[in-house]
């Protein structure tokens, strides 16, 4: 399998674009062709390893890796993805649990196979590759922990100081001493826009080898195709019904993960994109006209994206505005409604959710009806609300348990170092502490 970037250049093999992260023209890869799949494809495949072992190995053909799939999807699937039954009327609902790996969010999937792969291609001591990530809450987490103490690999985590939780911070500066962690005084467009900057000088690049753990790498998006796929196969399996979805996204990288999966033959029906109030995609969907913006900080702060990169992968993979809105839905949601979902949640399904799964309860609970008892849906869980219990135990009157990983993560010392959005400040961060 090669890939091409969206701006045109390639092709490539899955090592160079897992190692690169970011195409040289400044696009972001793709496959060459997306394999199509049968539900048949699958009939032997009864756990998520199994499934993703089937899915992704076209993509792999050509790779060094390929001989080392079974040990990276071992790494990558540690830990349960459940589907809880939710009590819904009308209709037919289950919450995709996505939040029980190390760092208690989904981007611990696509962290942990990246860093599996990436330790196995790179991983010189005294050649190092630097891992750049801006992350806006969750990301750089599961990020720096997936990479934490890997020979030959180093991180650099770069976050907007203030708009993430205190959980959510500690969690981003308790690492060893491969991981940077950067307090940007700035939003996240300004660090994802620090992490293109970098990659893209010469200068800097040949100094520390960049690459880039966001969902720009292609890295992080194959492996979270493979929960959408598992999904709803075993959706399909038990009830016939190809199941519809409703994803929370900022960046967009989790929902054109499910769009990949159904463009690969995946039972997979309707799929309706839950925003925050950074409306950047539903006026794209409505003007047909996309103009970034900055971003604006609400309860749902991983989601605060103005900018979302993958926006171009959509486009490339599916077509531009007038066609994405008839293959998906979109709606934007205040905190105002996320904070009514929160209350709701905990009062209709007895377990409290976070700000950015309640955009996605929210979001179901706008459907028309007629839509909402014509499919099953699956909701997705993207963090465990105890990462941001201040907004969330006010709501609900009680104090929500700490997940065993995420108080052991809490439990650790913290660092980190704070810049403007300045690619010489972030040098100059970079040579302290590496050097």
């Amino acid at each position: 399998m090669q890939y091409f970037s969206t701006r045109g250049s390639g092709p490539v093999t899955l090592d160079e674009a897992l190692v690169r992260g970011i195409a040289p023209d400044g696009g972001l890869y793709l496959p060459e062709t997306l394999p199509d799949f049968s539900i048949d494809d699958f009939a032997q495949a009864e756990t998520i390893g199994q499934v993703a072992d089937v899915l992704l190995a076209p993509f792999f053909a050509g790779s060094s890796l390929a001989g080392e799939m079974q040990a990276v999807l071992a790494e990558t699937f540690g830990f349960p993805i459940p589907a809880t039954n939710l009590s819904t009327s009308p209709g037919s609902a289950s919450l995709l649990e996505l939040y029980h790996g190390p760092t208690a969010a989904f981007k611990d999937v696509g962290a942990g196979f990246l860093a599996a792969c990436l330790s196995r291609l790179e991983g010189d001591e005294s050649d190092p590759l630097t891992i750049l990530v801006a992350t806006s809450g969750d990301t750089g987490g599961a990020v720096a922990a997936a990479f934490d103490g890997r020979t030959g690999m180093r991180v650099v985590v770069l976050f907007p100081d203030g708009r993430v939780s205190e959980r959510q911070a500690h969690q981003l500066t308790c690492w060893g001493s491969n991981v940077l962690s950067v307090r940007v005084r700035g939003a996240f467009d300004d660090c994802q826009s620090m992490v293109k900057g970098a990659m893209a000088d010469a200068g800097l690049s040949g100094r520390f080898r960049f690459s880039s753990a966001n969902s720009i790498n292609i890295g992080r998006l194959l492996p979270q195709c493979t929960y959408y796929a598992d999904a709803s196969i075993r959706h399909f399996r038990n009830t016939g019904n190809e199941p519809a979805f409703v994803i929370p996204t900022g960046n967009l990288g989790n929902a054109l993960a499910c769009v990949m999966a159904r463009e690969m033959g995946m039972p997979i029906g309707p799929i309706v994109l839950a925003t925050n109030a950074n409306r950047t995609i539903s006026d794209y969907f409505e003007t047909l006209k996309w103009v970034p913006r900055p971003s604006l900080q609400t309860l749902a702060s991983a989601m605060d994206v103005g900018n979302p990169s993958n926006m171009e992968r959509l486009r490339n993979l599916v077509g531009d505005a007038d066609v994405l809105r008839e293959r998906l839905g979109v709606l934007a949601v205040s905190d105002a409604d996320i904070e009514s979902a929160i209350r709701e949640d905990y009062h209709d399904f007895g377990f409290a959710t976070c700000p950015h799964t309640a955009t996605a309860t929210h979001t179901y609970r706008q459907l028309d009806p007629a839509l909402r008892t014509e499919h099953d849906w699956i909701l997705v869980a993207t963090a465990h609300p105890a990462k941001f219990e201040t907004v969330v135990e006010p709501l609900i009157g009680e104090p929500v348990p700490l997940p065993a990983e995420l108080a052991e993560i809490l439990a650790r010392p913290s660092r980190s170092v704070a810049i403007d959005a300045d690619l010489d400040a972030l040098a100059a961060a970079m040579d302290d502490f590496f050097n």
